[in-house]
């Protein structure tokens, strides 16, 4: 068996990492219950934020840590919010505030193209590190629908559904977490490392 932390403090994505890691590497085992410091994210890209939790977390830790971030890139908004998706409303914004800010200014734009994009980085308390993303092409909603997932999903559209009315399990097979950590599996796997 082989322990990681997850190097995030958000409660809503750690049962989505987790289950989706639970099918990836089954022998792995995510610590709970430890802290570290609030990871101020001052990266410029989704991969440098990343880098910056899970330093972070395995220097604090003692264990490897996996972290992530998440960006929304709208086509028509220049692919804002970026790196600022969690923040899109203002820093203390909650995710219905966030929703409703996108909605507001794609507010008669007929565009509504976008993508979720997660970087992924794996950290060991060495200093050894590796990133991979994962990508969801998608579009924005007219208005929220569905009553699963998280943050924007009630808006963020693919085939016709939101992420938050296709549940849990399929959303986990397809989603852009999803696949950064399928990335991060594979690529742990072909270079022949035990996550160690």
């Amino acid at each position: 068996m082989t322990e990681v932390v997850v190097a995030t403090k958000n409660l809503d994505k750690i049962p989505e990492i987790e289950a989706v890691l639970g099918t990836l590497l089954p022998g792995l085992v995510i610590v709970s219950g430890l802290d570290w410091p609030d990871v101020d994210e001052t990266g410029v890209t989704l991969e440098e934020n990343a880098l910056l939790k899970a330093r972070i977390a395995a220097g604090a830790t003692g264990y490897p840590a996996i972290g992530d971030d998440t960006g929304l890139e709208v086509r028509s908004l220049d692919g804002a919010p970026g790196v600022r998706t969690a923040r899109f409303a203002g820093p203390a914004a909650s995710y219905a505030d966030n929703r409703a800010a996108l909605l507001a200014a794609l507010s008669g734009v007929g565009d509504r193209s976008a993508r979720f994009r997660t970087a992924v980085a794996f950290v060991r308390p060495s200093g050894r590190e590796l990133v991979v993303s994962g990508e969801l092409v998608g579009s924005i909603a007219h208005q929220e629908r569905g009553l699963g997932g998280f943050g924007y999903d009630p808006i963020f559209e693919v085939g016709g559904e939101t992420l938050a009315e296709m549940g849990e399990e399929a959303k986990n097979r397809i989603s852009h977490r999803a696949r950064a950590l399928a990335a991060l599996a594979e690529a742990l796997a072909s270079a022949g490392d035990d996550l160690g």
